[in-house]
């Protein structure tokens, strides 16, 4: 397999393939964002055209959010205010520090984004993509020009997931300057920190841009101190006019204390309590990409990249339940030992995509087709003995780990779509894609008495088709209505191949996901003033893996299947715009985002619950998808003046998949109550290049979480927070 990554990438060079990420819309470096504000043309959140990149997004539900217009506290990363118009995104919010952007859509889990194939400037960024596709990297959105929403009909495109393709497009070099400089400097309560320096711009045929980003914050509770540090440098090179290369590279690592769980009740009398001081959390992580673009003709362009991602996720702490205390040891005249689990990602891929156009029927019609080769290596070391100390410290005190286990992945994929034009107001899109998947294993685990259990090196291998496709009809220059059908794929994760006590077992039968997404809708724009996108959805969800008890033992295999359904809506109105005159009055954009979820299991195969009908699952709801989402906002926009409030109103949810409505004593379970927060910001451009911003999130300082966990991260929430940057 590498013998073949690295002929690939050679020809990559040789042959003057693509650079995948054409800059539609570069903007200016210098903090001219007065510009983004007063411009009603340049929309949040906009579409993909019908081809971008040599990618067809026609018939394909989508969102574009441009960074550079949103009104939106970008230094903490807050996810509900970025995606805030994107309707039906679930946010998961760890500890306020928007380390880790964790959202889904659909009835899906928001489990740091696993759902969605998660790329930053259209390469991997997820652990490993197959086997464990959790993003423990986030990029720093204050240089983020914009993000790239596809549902679940990207799966032809860029592989099977059922969330689609979630993907940072990373900010380019001042085109009309040499050297551009741009700053943001960033201060709020609970001693929040964030600082972003970047410089860019373009000389000749070389485009450059690069930043450093800092951000650290005591946290709103106890214990829950972190830091974070970014560094970006990339550097395109127009060969000729119909050529160009860029390079890429990130280096990230944040260090993030853990305060661990509470009780509903411990929550429920001082949320910012904390009972874990020596609990810690460390991710360093490196990407890199090259990407090579080749107009080879007017009907024929070529893209490629080459990405690789080396990455560790390291823990230190005392990870036993939460009604278990941390207390010095009289014995050992110390505190117990700490657990250090330590997981390590090398993997490295490929793209080749070619467009070709050719005219028929009277019209330009478009095949894009391309190959993706893709290696990955994970070694997860496990229930390791660590210091007794307070520290962030992952060396241990003895030498043997209690799992050992190193997990690869080789795949290569073909896919194909074609836009067929019918006229010049239909166009269908079908598509097919094809994977080949072989996963490997070794290492060993302890089991029950400490035995060691060995693993050699098995391994499994299987072939998947996906097809779908998609249409579009435009009924105006502005509006059209689409429909889509996609089939979706998502192999057994690693961490579902890992038992997690020593008495669990794991069912060798143990299948793949699969289902599809369909969904349809109609969108766009009227008058300059009115932006919508109104539509439906279904989710059918195979193979769910889950935990049984069968002779004792807790066993791990396929267990069931869940559909979603519901309406994704999404409208906003420039009020003033439409009744006077903007220039003098400024604008008044009022929005709603809806989304209604019917999430049910209709299959639940658990021998013990399914021949009782008081216990079967059938008809349950699947936890963690809040029923109704909704948001609503208004922002206004005077010259160089504008100011944003936004309210979430999300329902609650249920934690597992029995809908257990009272919270256990350890609270891993139970139900979730629904919380309405509100937000509010506001921006001044002044001295042409200079702006001031502030906010406050959590205006009535509501006391919320929304996920449950035991350790690691705990209950967390957006706190009221007060912000002011220049």
């Amino acid at each position: 397999m590498t013998t073949k990554i690295l002929t690939l990438f050679t020809l990559v060079i040789i042959s003057s393939n693509a650079l995948s990420q054409i800059n539609d819309s570069i903007q200016p470096i210098q903090l001219n964002e007065i510009e983004l504000y007063v411009k009603p043309s340049k929309n949040e959140v906009q579409r993909m055209p019908e081809i971008q990149n040599g990618i067809i997004y026609s018939g394909k539900k989508n969102e574009v959010i441009k960074l550079g217009n949103i009104d939106a506290d970008l230094s903490i990363n807050n996810s509900r205010q970025v995606f805030g118009k994107v309707p039906g995104v679930t946010v998961w919010e760890n500890d306020g520090s928007g380390i880790q952007v964790g959202i889904a859509t659909r009835g899906l889990s928001p489990n740091r984004s696993w759902e969605f194939n998660t790329r930053q400037n259209g390469g991997d960024i997820s652990g490993e993509s197959f086997g464990y596709p959790e993003a423990y990297y986030s990029p720093a959105l204050e240089s983020i020009e914009k993000i790239e929403i596809v549902r679940g009909a990207a799966s032809l495109q860029y592989g099977p997931q059922f969330g689609g393709l979630l993907n940072y497009v990373v900010k380019k070099g001042n085109p009309n300057k040499p050297i551009a400089f741009e700053t943001q400097q960033t201060t709020g309560t609970y001693g929040l920190y964030n600082s972003y320096n970047a410089l860019g711009g373009t000389y000749k045929k070389i485009s450059y841009y690069a930043f450093f980003h800092h951000r650290s914050a005591d946290g709103w509770r106890i214990n829950n101190n972190y830091e974070i540090n970014t560094g970006y440098a990339s550097i395109t090179y127009s060969i000729t006019p119909k050529m160009k290369l860029c390079l890429d590279y990130t280096n990230m690592e944040y260090n993030s204390k853990q305060p661990g769980g509470l009780t509903d009740q411990q929550f429920a009398d001082e949320p910012r309590r904390s009972y874990r001081n020596r609990n810690w959390m460390n991710v360093p992580w490196n990407v890199a990409s090259i990407n090579y673009e080749y107009q080879a003709s007017e009907n024929t362009f070529i893209t490629a990249k080459v990405f690789g991602i080396i990455g560790e996720r390291n823990s230190v702490g005392f990870v036993s339940a939460l009604t278990v205390a941390d207390t010095f040891n009289n014995t050992i005249k110390s505190y117990n030992p700490r657990q250090v689990d330590r997981d390590s990602y090398k993997n490295i891929g490929s793209e080749i995509r070619v467009l070709q156009s050719y005219k028929f029927i009277g019209q330009k019609q478009s095949i894009s087709f391309g190959v993706r080769a893709y290696k990955g290596e994970m070694n997860r070391k496990q229930l390791g003995k660590g210091t007794t100390g307070f520290d962030l410290d992952v060396n241990l005190i003895d030498p043997n780990w209690g799992r050992s286990l190193t997990y690869y992945t080789e795949n290569y994929a073909f896919f194909a779509e074609h836009l067929l034009k019918i006229g010049k107001r239909l166009s269908i899109t079908p598509g097919v894609r094809y994977e080949m998947i072989n996963n490997a294993a070794d290492g060993y685990y302890k089991v029950s008495g400490g035995k060691q259990d060995e693993i050699s090196k098995e391994s499994r291998s299987r072939n998947v088709m996906l097809m779908g496709v998609g249409s579009e009809f435009k009924t105006s220059s502005t509006t059209n209505v689409y429909a889509n059908f996609s089939q979706n794929y998502r192999p057994i994760t690693f961490s579902e191949l890992t038992p997690s006590g020593t008495t669990d077992v794991i069912d060798p039968n143990l299948k793949d996901a699969y289902g599809h997404n369909i969904d349809c809708g109609f969108r766009g724009t009227l008058k300059e003033a009115i932006s919508f996108d109104i539509g439906g959805f279904y989710l059918l969800y195979n193979n769910r893996i889950g935990t049984i008890n069968q002779n004792g033992a807790a066993f791990k295999t396929n267990i069931g299947t869940s559909e979603s359904k519901g309406i994704e809506s999404y409208l906003e109105v420039d009020v003033l715009g439409l009744v006077m005159n903007s220039a003098k009055y400024g604008h008044l954009n009022l929005y709603v985002s809806y989304s209604y979820i019917d999430a049910i299991y209709t299959r639940w195969d658990n021998p013990a619950l399914m021949n009782d009908p008081t216990k079967t699952l059938t008809g349950k709801k699947v936890e963690y998808v809040p029923q109704q989402t909704q948001r609503y906002g208004a922002t206004y926009i005077y010259k160089t003046f504008s100011a944003t409030f936004q309210l979430n109103a999300i329902d609650g949810v249920y934690s597992d998949a029995a809908n257990t409505q009272a919270a256990n004593s350890t609270a891993t379970i139970g139900k979730i109550p629904g919380y309405t927060i509100m937000d509010a910001s506001l921006t001044y451009g002044f001295s042409k290049n200079y702006n001031f911003k502030a906010g406050v999130n959590n205006l009535a300082d509501v006391n919320y979480f929304t996920r449950r966990a035991g350790g690691y991260p705990g209950p967390g929430l957006m706190p009221e927070m007060v912000e002011l940057s220049l």
